[in-house]
């Protein structure tokens, strides 16, 4: 298949206007988030509801080691909040006694969130489309924290097919190069759902939250797809670069083809770059539950990014970037079946399996 099928555009950017109208329902859906009935480890107290949603918050429902921690690292304690939100970190839009508008962060402290920080960093200064860090990584108790730039607007790009394949593998091409120019400590370990490389026993990484269910609602075909994926992907042994591992449509907005800011970046990871690659052309279309692209769409991520990249993968790389869109799909179908969430992704994957995992050569 070649590229040229579908509609190619340069994403920009920068030269992005900066007064689009603010929503909260933008910079708070960072990351993947946790089921609330899933995760029985509240880092704060505060009010949440369903899937993506945000519900309101008093200020005196935040938690008590808050209000300190703005006033000596940002100069003003919280007057108001604009949203609160769980997800695999604590995400609390402030709006500051004298009227500047901050999002603060905090999730366990894994030894993961310096890196990321800085590296967000780094891209912010070079004008790349993400919220600016106002802090470095503090530690609060068991806690890393940090505080960054409320930045607003732009809209999900919703669909799944290759054209929307197209232009989000072109964002993810632009996104790994700048990432090319980053110099941090690996963040490991990585994010779960890309942590095929654990050296737990079994096919899974130890999640204690989801290990500690039931786990015969997981169906076997979930499982031997992980299986046999995870072992593709041990077996290839490349080099690994730092990379986005939660590339959905939920963390990135857009106006109109340009990308007005990207967000998750509690989610990058240490793993070979085609692997990343895949995972992405699998999951790009999420904008609430995981779910898995259309193989179509997946090949039109694969060949557009490649061709915005100028470098094609070798046949290994392919391989492997078939078989990390499996064990990330695998990994979401299985937490979503633990949490007795959408069954959507798993109706994918056992639609696809068979042909992701051939191309997989697993």
């Amino acid at each position: 298949m070649s590229a040229a099928r579908f509609r190619l555009k340069k994403v920009h950017w920068r030269g992005i206007l900066r007064n689009a109208t603010p929503s909260v329902f933008h910079q708070c859906h960072i990351g993947r988030p946790l089921r609330s009935s899933c995760n029985p480890r509240d880092l704060a107290s505060g009010a949440f509801g369903a899937y993506g949603t945000i519900l309101s918050v008093l200020l005196d429902e935040l938690p008590d080691w808050l209000p300190a921690w703005c006033l000596d690292h940002l100069g003003g304690e919280p007057a108001g909040v604009l949203f609160q939100s769980r997800q695999v970190s604590m995400v609390f839009g402030l709006r500051l006694a004298g009227g500047r508008d901050v999002v603060v962060k905090a999730r366990a402290d894994d030894g993961r969130a310096a890196s990321c920080v800085a590296a967000q960093a780094r891209l912010a200064e070079r004008g790349f489309a993400c919220a600016r860090p106002l802090t470095p990584v503090v530690g609060v108790g068991a806690l890393a924290v940090h505080a960054e730039e409320y930045q607003p607007g732009g809209e999900v790009l919703h669909g799944d097919s290759p054209d929307i394949a197209v232009r989000c593998a072109e964002a993810y091409a632009g996104l790994t190069a700048e990432l090319a120019g980053v110099t941090v400590a690996p963040p490991l370990p990585n994010p779960p759902w890309v942590r095929w490389d654990h050296t737990d026993s079994g096919v899974w990484p130890a999640i204690d939250f989801l290990d500690s269910r039931d786990q015969s609602v997981v169906s076997e075909h979930i499982v031997q797809t992980a299986e046999r994926a995870r072992e593709r992907l041990l077996a290839a042994g490349l080099p690994c670069v730092l990379g986005h591992a939660d590339f959905e449509a939920q963390n990135l907005r857009w106006q109109g083809w340009q990308v007005w800011a990207v967000h998750d970046w509690d989610s990058l990871a240490w793993q070979p770059e085609a692997a990343l690659v895949g995972a992405a052309s699998g999951s790009f279309a999420s904008s609430g539950p995981p779910t898995l692209a259309p193989i179509e769409s997946s090949e039109a991520f694969l060949v557009a990014y490649q061709d915005i990249r100028g470098r094609r993968f070798t046949v290994v790389e392919l391989e492997m970037a078939w078989a990390a869109s499996l064990w990330m799909a695998a990994y979401n179908a299985r937490e979503m079946a633990l949490c007795g969430g959408s069954p959507a992704g798993a109706d994918a994957l056992r639609a696809q399996a068979a042909e992701r995992l051939r191309r997989a050569n697993a």
